[in-house]
């Protein structure tokens, strides 16, 4: 018989953060998250979007195509990053047993499908003007497409198992084996000689003016809050149509409607 929530928080000694791998006590918080990070996403935007595209200085190289950046490298950032984060939430559930650790990794994989397609559609606008086509078999685009082709693997197979926690074990799979696509698209740049140019921005330092990185880092936290608030939606929604029938779910759903 499968492990509850309840008797995990008993063996683990009611630790506050057994109490939120409930579905039931982690519904409401997701809705505060959500609603926080829409705003804080339509304020960075905004201001991100105004400093990137009205007051960064023309880059003395590449002109105005340069920023593209500004959506392009906030992307492929995220891309990256909440694929990691669907892996650890995967190991979470393989461990420990939480059936909010395998919603949380399906709720974020639409999100990083789209966060790759955006890397790949602005780095072909970019490489036209700059490399002279939309494509080419470049060691960190090629590992971006299957960066991409990951995430709707790992989102067709959670799909095609009408027991959920079948499909939810075999697709927490893909997303271990898949993790380790991540660094190699961060260090291929560093490991293959690609047209790819390298990071601009490294710990401790930036070849980057000060508005272009102050402008890239506001659309990076942008990114980020949209990320979150798109996935606690889907969690949301994950959760109204695993958890229908409890009762809690329904006297939610009656205060949320008041």
């Amino acid at each position: 018989m499968a492990r509850t929530e309840q008797q995990s928080n008993e063996k683990y000694g009611g630790r506050w953060f057994w109490r939120y791998a409930s579905p039931a006590a982690f519904f409401p918080l997701a809705g505060r998250i959500e609603a926080l990070c829409w705003v804080l996403a339509i304020v960075l935007s905004a201001i991100g979007l105004y400093l990137g595209f009205f007051v960064a200085p023309t880059d003395a190289q590449q002109g105005e195509v340069y920023r593209v950046i500004f959506i392009h490298v906030p992307a492929a950032w995220m891309a990256m990053v909440i694929y990691l984060a669907m892996a650890f939430w995967s190991l979470l559930g393989l461990v420990l047993g939480t059936r909010l650790s395998f919603m949380m990794s399906h709720a974020l994989a639409p999100t990083g499908a789209i966060m790759a397609v955006i890397s790949l559609w602005t780095g072909a606008l970019w490489g036209r003007p700059t490399w002279g086509t939309y494509w080419v078999w470049d060691a960190r685009l090629t590992s971006t497409l299957i960066l991409f082709f990951l995430y709707v693997g790992y989102m067709a197979l959670a799909a095609s198992f009408d027991d959920k926690k079948k499909g939810d074990r075999a697709s927490a799979l893909i997303a271990l084996v898949g993790a380790i696509n991540v660094p190699i698209i961060y260090f291929s740049v560093k490991w293959w000689n690609t047209l790819h140019q390298g990071s601009s921005v490294r710990p401790g330092s930036s070849s980057m003016a000060t508005t272009m990185l102050t402008a890239m880092l506001i659309m990076t936290f942008a990114f980020w809050a949209y990320s979150i608030a798109a996935a606690m939606h889907r969690l949301r929604t994950g959760i109204i149509e695993r958890e229908g029938k409890a009762a809690w779910l329904r006297d939610a759903m009656k205060g949320w409607l008041r």
